[in-house]
Protein backbone atom coordinates (compact mmCIF):
# COMPACT_ATOMS: atom_id res chain seq x y z
CA UNK A 1 0.00 0.00 0.00
CA UNK A 2 3.26 2.68 0.73
CA UNK A 3 3.98 1.98 -2.62
CA UNK A 4 0.73 2.78 -4.08
CA UNK A 5 0.38 5.54 -2.33
CA UNK A 6 3.94 7.26 -3.19
CA UNK A 7 3.26 6.03 -6.66
CA UNK A 8 -0.18 8.49 -6.54
CA UNK A 9 -2.62 5.16 -7.23
CA UNK A 10 -5.91 5.93 -6.86
CA UNK A 11 -7.61 2.22 -7.73
CA UNK A 12 -6.60 -1.27 -8.43
CA UNK A 13 -8.62 -2.58 -10.89
CA UNK A 14 -6.67 -6.43 -10.71
CA UNK A 15 -3.95 -8.27 -8.96
CA UNK A 16 -2.39 -11.22 -11.15
CA UNK A 17 -0.53 -14.06 -8.90
CA UNK A 18 1.03 -17.44 -9.65
CA UNK A 19 0.17 -20.13 -7.02
CA UNK A 20 2.26 -23.47 -7.06
CA UNK A 21 0.09 -26.73 -6.22
CA UNK A 22 2.51 -27.34 -4.09
CA UNK A 23 2.84 -23.81 -2.52
CA UNK A 24 0.59 -25.07 0.73
CA UNK A 25 -2.39 -22.25 -0.68
CA UNK A 26 -5.80 -23.33 -1.00
CA UNK A 27 -7.57 -21.23 -3.71
CA UNK A 28 -10.74 -20.89 -1.91
CA UNK A 29 -8.83 -19.21 0.90
CA UNK A 30 -7.03 -17.18 -0.72
CA UNK A 31 -10.10 -15.32 -2.39
CA UNK A 32 -11.73 -15.24 0.73
CA UNK A 33 -8.63 -13.70 2.63
CA UNK A 34 -8.72 -11.12 -0.80
CA UNK A 35 -11.76 -10.06 -0.28
CA UNK A 36 -11.66 -9.60 3.89
CA UNK A 37 -8.41 -7.89 3.53
CA UNK A 38 -9.24 -5.53 0.73
CA UNK A 39 -11.80 -3.94 2.37
CA UNK A 40 -11.68 -0.35 3.16
CA UNK A 41 -8.28 -0.38 1.14
CA UNK A 42 -7.21 0.57 -2.52
CA UNK A 43 -7.71 -3.01 -3.26
CA UNK A 44 -11.08 -3.01 -2.45
CA UNK A 45 -13.00 -4.66 -5.61
CA UNK A 46 -10.34 -5.44 -7.07
CA UNK A 47 -10.04 -8.78 -8.84
CA UNK A 48 -7.93 -11.48 -7.85
CA UNK A 49 -6.62 -12.99 -11.14
CA UNK A 50 -4.68 -16.79 -9.78
CA UNK A 51 -2.47 -18.95 -11.95
CA UNK A 52 -2.13 -22.19 -11.11
CA UNK A 53 1.29 -23.88 -11.74
CA UNK A 54 1.39 -27.43 -11.78
CA UNK A 55 3.24 -29.65 -10.00
CA UNK A 56 7.03 -30.45 -12.07
CA UNK A 57 8.83 -33.05 -10.49
CA UNK A 58 12.50 -34.49 -11.15
CA UNK A 59 13.42 -38.00 -9.99
CA UNK A 60 16.81 -37.57 -8.09
CA UNK A 61 17.36 -41.57 -8.92
CA UNK A 62 16.81 -41.54 -12.58
CA UNK A 63 16.27 -37.87 -13.54
CA UNK A 64 12.75 -38.67 -15.21
CA UNK A 65 10.58 -35.61 -15.25
CA UNK A 66 6.57 -36.08 -14.89
CA UNK A 67 3.77 -34.40 -13.36
CA UNK A 68 2.58 -36.31 -10.18
CA UNK A 69 -1.06 -35.68 -8.16
CA UNK A 70 0.74 -35.90 -5.14
CA UNK A 71 5.09 -34.78 -4.77
CA UNK A 72 5.51 -37.94 -2.98
CA UNK A 73 3.68 -40.25 -6.04
CA UNK A 74 6.56 -42.87 -7.20
CA UNK A 75 8.61 -42.09 -9.89
CA UNK A 76 6.73 -43.94 -13.18
CA UNK A 77 10.56 -44.24 -14.50
CA UNK A 78 11.65 -45.97 -11.83
CA UNK A 79 9.25 -46.20 -9.02
CA UNK A 80 11.38 -44.63 -6.55
CA UNK A 81 9.89 -42.17 -3.99
CA UNK A 82 12.96 -39.55 -4.77
CA UNK A 83 11.45 -36.02 -5.68
CA UNK A 84 12.76 -32.82 -6.21
CA UNK A 85 9.87 -30.19 -7.05
CA UNK A 86 11.25 -28.03 -10.34
CA UNK A 87 7.67 -26.34 -10.59
CA UNK A 88 4.88 -26.03 -8.43
CA UNK A 89 5.95 -24.08 -4.90
CA UNK A 90 6.28 -20.69 -6.57
CA UNK A 91 3.52 -17.91 -4.91
CA UNK A 92 4.41 -14.45 -6.49
CA UNK A 93 2.84 -11.60 -7.73
CA UNK A 94 3.04 -11.09 -11.25
CA UNK A 95 1.34 -7.79 -11.89
CA UNK A 96 -0.57 -5.27 -10.79
CA UNK A 97 -3.60 -3.49 -13.09
CA UNK A 98 -4.07 0.22 -11.62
Amino acid sequence: METATAHHVKCVYAVEVEVGKASGVIREAMEFAWEAASKDTLLENSQLKITEIPLLIKCTICEHRYQPCDMYESCPGCGEISPEIITGKELRVVAIET
